[in-house]
C-alpha cells in the first residue's frame, strides 16, 4: 500500500516537472521569438506582456502575433 502511494507521488512529480520544463521553455521561445521581431513598437509592446503575463502572456503571443506573422507570408 504505501508502496503505491509512493510510487503515484513520484509519476505526479515527475509529471510536474515535465510541464514546468515544457512550460518555461515555451515561455522563452515566444519571448525569443518576439525579440526577433522587425518592428520595435510591436515588439516592446509583447516583450512588456510576456514579461508582465508569463505564461499567459505566451500563449496570447502565439495565437496573436504568431497567427498574424503566419498570415503576412502567405
Amino acid at each position: 500500500m504505501l508502496f503505491g502511494i509512493v510510487l503515484l507521488m513520484l509519476i505526479l512529480m515527475l509529471l510536474v516537472l515535465g510541464l514546468t520544463v515544457f512550460i518555461i521553455v515555451f515561455w522563452m521561445w515566444m519571448l525569443v521569438d518576439c525579440l526577433q521581431r522587425k518592428k520595435f513598437n510591436d515588439k516592446l509592446v509583447w516583450v512588456i506582456v510576456l514579461i508582465a503575463l508569463n505564461v499567459i502572456g505566451a500563449v496570447l503571443y502565439y495565437f496573436i502575433a504568431k497567427e498574424e506573422k503566419r498570415n503576412k507570408r502567405k
